[in-house]
């Protein structure tokens, strides 16, 4: 398999790197941001990408989010010190085939590339122990109702300006990011807070005071 890896800890790419060679897989490149591995999945067109989730520019869930919209042949592993369930749930959501600690070992990463060689998911059994009861709990109890205190840092800002009445490019500027990173914030924005356009999502931040706007 071509393998990209994309983690902002220089060390630990190196340590993936030298295993994945010696085990005969081609490490076609690396990236140290989440908008970097955007860009080197589009270039590189990898079998897979190894993801860390917490990345400088966007993490690595939107990373694979926006990798698996334009590449959805390419798999995702995301390799990661992040335990909690919430992570967990959204890289499934974002499109991951698989979720993997950094504490795991060796031949557990070497199992779970085994599976994704195959074609089926890698998630260890107490993770997927972890997804099978949250899917019973859906089936009994309904989705989770999103209110907003499940947006990220991120998306409230976006939604400030949003709110503000700042245009996507207007917030691009704003923020130091392209508009195509907002336009995925927005839409993550309105999913989360059930909203059917942009207008609804900031009567909504307002109303229930998600957002603090300027005094005029």
């Amino acid at each position: 398999m071509r393998v990209l890896l994309a983690d902002d800890h220089a060390l630990f790419r190196a340590g993936i790197a030298s295993l994945l060679q010696l085990w005969g897989l081609e490490v076609v490149g690396q990236a140290a941001t989440g908008p970097e591995a955007v860009e080197q999945a589009q270039l590189l067109r990898p079998d897979l990408v190894l993801m860390d989730i917490a990345m400088p520019g966007f993490s690595g869930l939107e990373a694979t989010r926006l990798i698996k919209a334009e590449l959805p042949e390419t798999r995702i592993v995301m390799v990661t010190v992040c335990d909690g369930d919430d992570d967990l749930f959204e890289a499934i959501k974002c499109g991951a085939e698989g979720y993997l600690l950094k504490a795991t070992p060796e031949e557990e990463l070497s199992w779970a590339l085994t599976r994704i060689a195959a074609g089926q998911p890698a998630f260890s059994p107490d993770l997927a122990k972890k997804i099978l009861d949250e899917f019973a709990r859906v089936a009994r109890n309904g989705p989770r109702k999103a209110d907003g205190d499940d947006l990220s840092a991120r998306e409230r800002e976006v939604l400030t300006l949003l709110a503000a009445g700042e245009t996507n490019r207007e917030i691009a500027a704003t923020l130091v990011v392209s508009e195509n990173t907002v336009e995925f914030h927005v839409r993550n924005i309105l999913a989360k807070l059930h909203a059917s356009n942009r207008t609804q999502a900031a009567a909504q931040a307002i109303r229930s005071g998600l957002v603090d706007l300027p005094s005029a």
